[in-house]
């Protein structure tokens, strides 16, 4: 509106200039009055590109009819003396019209390639979401074929390393009965059968990886199964000398879940981020209800942090970056955490620590009084 305003009145002080320097200069000076009635033209093909053909039209009428009583009453004479200027006049709407017809096309096709512009940009925007979604699906799809391999060795695992392991461990025990406890040979059947039984772990992490993870959902209180998972890692964490602080909630969490796998992702969390906390840290867990319609456990510790190109693999199975880790213990968590239609997400930042959420829909909640 004020560019409208600001041009209307531009083209108004030309042409009342222009007439003013017609009717102030003296009619015997005819080449100052040939010039001055060439320049109508500026305003005329002005208010053309601004305004379109109305403008043209309205901006030439203007000047005609400002300029007809100058040629009526101050030259004067027959008609067909003038008929030169009268000639202009018409020539004036004619170039108003013209200008104006061909500004307002150029407009109208400016606006044709605008909605053009928009829709590749709109259509380029759903290619590029669309891209995004694929590439999602076919890293889906990489990892359900890994699941796949894994399940198809793990029957074989299972029967070849599990029995083994059984045995080894047994005769290990039987052993150590003949040795007294400060025998170098007694704490090497220790260590034996302490790795024994972590070899076990990790074949039976890797079970579970493979197998389809069954929910036995029934209704759950999340606090309950937090406050056991902080019992069971309590001496952990004051072995590593990390303080394991639970924050209360002001309400009861029931949710309709498997306790027991959840209660497993939670641990597996819960140990990776005392492993990951220097002595003198913390690792805290708390609750939430998101504006997303998410229920929200987050497990955040004060460790050294993950690094930017290890984030994007942290959840690959085998993928780890300690020294006697399996990398399979998130993997399991996010399978379980999906498992009951949630999401299982990692925030961190180098030498300030990392944030673990568990997002669980907000449908399967309800909420009750906390005692």
């Amino acid at each position: 509106m004020r560019t409208t305003i600001t041009r209307t009145l531009t083209l108004g002080a030309c042409i009342i200039g222009i007439s003013l320097l017609h009717y102030l200069t003296p009619i015997h000076l005819h080449y100052l009055h040939d010039i001055f009635q060439r320049l109508y033209y500026l305003p005329i093909i002005l208010a053309a590109f601004w305004f379109g053909l109305r403008g043209g039209l309205c901006c030439s009428c203007i000047v005609s009819i400002v300029y007809a009583p100058h040629i009526l009453y101050q030259w004067g004479g027959p008609l067909t003396m003038e008929m030169e200027k009268y000639m202009e006049i018409l020539i004036y709407n004619t170039v108003g019209g013209v200008t104006g017809l061909l500004s307002q096309r150029e407009q109208e096709r400016s606006v044709e390639l605008q909605k053009t512009a928009s829709g590749l940009k709109e259509s380029y925007q759903k290619l590029q979401h669309q891209s995004e979604q694929i590439i999602v699906i076919e890293e889906q799809l990489r990892r359900a074929e890994k699941l796949s391999t894994l399940g198809e060795m793990a029957a074989v695992l299972a029967h070849e390393i599990r029995n083994p392991l059984g045995s080894i461990r047994g005769t290990a025990e039987i052993l150590k009965d003949d040795y007294q406890p400060g025998d170098s040979k007694y704490e090497f059947i220790e260590i034996q059968i302490k790795e024994t039984e972590r070899l076990n772990r990790v074949v039976e992490d890797f079970l579970h990886m493979a197998r389809p993870q069954k929910t036995d959902r029934q209704p759950c209180l999340v606090h309950n199964e937090l406050d056991t998972i902080v019992t069971l890692v309590q001496k952990e964490a004051k072995d590593r000398q990390v303080k394991l602080v639970l924050q209360p909630q002001l309400f009861e969490v029931t949710i309709n879940a498997d306790g027991e796998k959840l209660r497993q992702a939670f641990l597996n969390i819960v140990i990776n981020a005392l492993q990951a906390t220097p002595h003198g840290g913390s690792v805290t867990i708390s609750t939430a209800v998101s504006e997303n319609d998410f229920f929200e456990i987050r497990f955040n510790d004060t460790g050294s942090g993950i690094e930017a190109e290890h984030l994007s693999r942290i959840f690959e199975p085998f993928f780890t970056t300690k020294p006697k880790g399996t990398g399979l213990g998130l993997a399991i968590s996010k399978k379980i955490i999906e498992s009951h239609n949630g999401k299982l997400l990692i925030e961190s930042d180098l030498r300030q620590g990392t944030t673990v959420t568990v997002r669980l829909p907000i449908g399967d909640v309800t909420h009750g009084g906390r005692t």
